[in-house]
């Protein structure tokens, strides 16, 4: 019984992650087509009535608008100007950060350095985090995932001593938290490897 519990609670988890984005992006997608068929509708009016030209006009200005956006993003200025959006604008949500960073490393991104899979020492016991930084001191911010799901946690700032990094992939430690820590032994296996190199 607790197996399938843990394999319903995994697979839920697993399929809200892939499920919430797409869900999410079809409404604004939805939502702006809406707002821009007043700018679509004097060409509109040049088709026949039986077609839906408003609304096929407007889904495609919105298709163009993004991909001009996707464009200009991939230039050096245009990743400045959305890195100075970001800072100033969405980090200031919050959650934001913390959903951008997981979404990015789900999709194979290790463009940052963040979310590096740890074992911290809280109290008295060895609990799966992520390690968010290094302070100039050697202390760490690491974030401490909630169970089953790893978009709600606690941050701590702990003593190097208290950190275990783990060599093993971000994945496998997220699998684990939503499994509601099914597969710890092999996180502790990768501390165990960890502190024998050094």
């Amino acid at each position: 019984m607790k197996k399938l519990f843990e394999f319903v609670m995994g697979a839920l988890v697993r399929g809200m992650l892939f499920v919430v984005p797409i869900y999410l992006s079809i409404l604004l997608l939805l939502k702006a087509t809406k707002s821009v068929v007043a700018l679509v509708r004097p060409l509109a009016m040049l088709f026949p009535e039986w077609f839906p030209a408003e609304r096929l006009l407007s889904l495609l200005l919105v298709l163009v608008v993004c991909f001009l956006i996707g464009v200009a993003i991939r230039t050096s200025a245009g990743r400045s100007l959305r890195e100075r959006i970001e800072r100033s604008l969405f980090d200031r949500i919050p959650g934001y950060a913390t959903v951008r960073s997981l979404t990015q490393r789900l999709a194979g991104k290790d463009e940052e350095s963040v979310w590096q899979p740890a074992l911290a020492e809280i109290e008295e016991a060895l609990v799966p985090a992520f390690i968010i930084e290094e302070l100039e001191d050697g202390r760490f911010t690491v974030f401490v995932p909630s169970v089953p799901t790893p978009f709600a946690g606690a941050v701590y700032i702990l003593s190097r001593e208290r950190v275990h990094p783990l060599d093993i992939p971000f994945t496998q430690a997220l699998q684990s938290v939503s499994r509601w820590g099914s597969g710890s032994r092999e996180l502790v296996a990768a501390m165990k490897t960890e502190s024998t190199r050094k």
